[in-house]
């Protein structure tokens, strides 16, 4: 088995992206949140009983992007 080394400032430098990474990630997830809340507010003043489709949607969007955000803070195993 191949075991790979890196040096302290390429994982510094992986490290930095994925900060980059799940600052904008985060962002989006944000976005998708708002978006939901606009489509239940829709729904609620038009008089809906059941929640929209999209709210549904944009939501395990949401969920999904977070969960990209908790594995970009895993550690990196790099001992």
């Amino acid at each position: 088995m191949l075991a790979l080394r890196w040096d302290a400032p390429t994982i510094a430098r992986m490290a930095g992206e994925f900060d980059d990474l799940r600052s904008r990630l985060a962002a989006i997830s944000e976005e998708l949140a708002d978006l939901a809340m606009v489509r239940l507010r829709e729904s609620i003043d038009a008089g809906g009983n059941e929640l929209p489709v999209d709210e549904r949607r944009l939501t395990r969007a949401r969920r999904a992007v977070d969960k990209a955000v908790g594995i970009l803070q895993e550690p990196d195993g790099f001992d």
